[in-house]
């Protein structure tokens, strides 16, 4: 059943909104509000699918109820409720956020149909954040030791900020998941997440692929083509791998850094761009400035927060909370019934020399429950997890 809050002075008004919507089919489960203060300590309290609110109203008019409202609970739909003399004032509110208005007094079939079209929305953007939630479990940390409870707890304190971050370890632990969270949980996750492996592109093409590249500029430049940074234009980019980056790549990032401005190979016009940076390697930076490999003034622009992600060998008794996930996981991916692990199967997983990592655990546990028994025990490790 859809909660409806109504928010009207006039006591008359309110009776025949309620009488309305209270006899559709005893769909909805109408609740009333005398003035804006009310309504809003309501709010508060409670989740509504859907809001109608007065326009004018003592002690608290209806624009600034619908701020408030947008400010408590932006998903929320709400119809704001116009005298004959409020129009302009109720066209104005949809600038604001608005869903729709209906005038006094209210028209039956004009009310009904706006209420369910306001509400099939909710049920939308409901859904929608729900799917949501959902693709980002693929990115989920998983892990209740000490140095995964630290990193989580960085995440929460970084990711609101602009502040650039430096993920490190070796590779297989999950460098990406940590980027992928501190985007989900900044206020730019909105925005797109672009992602860059600076390792898997030749070193002459990685300029073009970062910052685009206009016509003529080499040969295979048949036409103008956008690079990475503007791509992540109002959200992040992620530069995996940064260590493989060219000296003369590293310059022009370091510009981009500096003035917020990138020009394609080829051009010397600067586009603007507002992209937050996150980069991760598996290399000792600081050794790679020593060798020469590495701009010492571009990492201190990308470490100004550093994130240590460890190898599994420093986390081990995340190991069976691991195996729990990635058996949920994959056996859905396959079709099949989920797998238990012995006791005994788990002990032995956690003696394992993990010199893969997290990306090599979730490969062994694929193959024992393909090759396993029924109940995966010690023997199935030993048979089908050697190295």
């Amino acid at each position: 059943m859809s909660k409806i809050l109504i928010i009207e002075d006039e006591a008359a008004i309110r009776r025949v909104l309620v009488k309305i919507l209270s006899e559709e089919n005893n769909a909805y489960q109408v609740s009333e509000a005398e003035d804006g203060l009310v309504g809003i300590e309501m709010i508060k309290k409670e989740d509504y699918d859907l809001v109608l609110c007065d326009i004018k109203m003592p002690k608290m008019d209806g624009v600034e109820v619908l701020e408030a409202i947008k400010k408590i609970k932006p998903e929320t739909p709400i119809v704001m409720i116009s005298g004959h003399g409020d129009l302009d004032t109720a066209v104005n509110t949809m600038r604001l956020g608005a869903f729709d208005y209906i005038s006094k007094p209210p028209d039956l079939n004009r009310l009904l149909n706006t209420v369910r079209i306001a509400l099939d929305r909710k049920e939308l953007v409901v859904e929608n954040t729900r799917l949501k939630k959902k693709v980002s479990k693929n990115y989920e940390m998983v892990g209740e030791s000490d140095a995964i409870v630290h990193i989580k707890e960085m995440i929460e304190k970084v990711a609101p900020t602009e502040a650039r971050v430096l993920i490190t370890g070796p590779n297989g632990t999950g460098k990406e998941l940590v980027a992928h969270w501190l985007h989900q949980k900044s206020d730019r996750s909105k925005g797109p997440m672009i992602e860059v492996n600076c390792a898997a592109i030749p070193s002459e093409l990685i300029e073009s692929e970062l910052f685009g590249h206009v016509k003529g500029a080499f040969t295979s430049a048949n036409k103008d083509r956008a690079g990475k940074f503007e791509a992540a234009n109002g959200g992040t980019i992620f530069l995996d791998e940064v260590g493989d980056m060219s000296l003369s790549a590293q310059a022009k990032v370091l510009r981009a850094l500096q003035e917020n401005k990138v020009q394609r190979v080829g051009s010397d016009r600067d586009i603007k761009v507002d992209v937050r940076v996150l980069a991760a390697t598996n290399k000792n930076l600081k050794k790679e400035i020593e060798d020469g490999n590495f701009r010492e003034d571009l990492y201190h622009r990308l470490a100004v927060i550093l994130v240590k992600v460890p190898p599994l060998n420093e986390r081990r008794d995340d190991i069976p909370i691991l195996v729990d996930y990635f058996t949920e996981k994959i056996s859905t991916e396959h079709g099949t019934g989920q797998k238990k692990f012995s006791e005994k199967a788990l002990k032995k997983l956690k003696e394992y020399d993990w010199t893969g990592n997290i990306r090599e655990l979730r490969n062994v546990v694929e193959r024992l429950i393909i090759l396993g028994g029924s109940e995966v025990s010690e023997e199935d490790v030993k048979l089908f997890a050697s190295k």
